[in-house]
């Protein structure tokens, strides 16, 4: 049975979010991290509140 997410502090930079996702989804850490700096330029900051609420709400 496969667990749910979980954050990877081991190869974070911050709090880990962004590569417990890659390792969620298999994609490479790097790859993520442009997605998010991308979306977070785009979308005015609603994805910083959202990494914020997932740093501090996931084990």
């Amino acid at each position: 049975m496969k667990q749910g997410f979980r954050k990877n502090r081991r190869d974070g930079m911050i709090f880990g979010v962004c590569a417990g996702i890659s390792d969620q989804f298999g994609i490479d850490v790097l790859w993520t991290r442009v997605g998010f700096v991308a979306l977070t330029l785009l979308g005015f900051g609603l994805p910083l509140l959202l990494y914020l609420a997932v740093a501090i709400l996931a084990p």
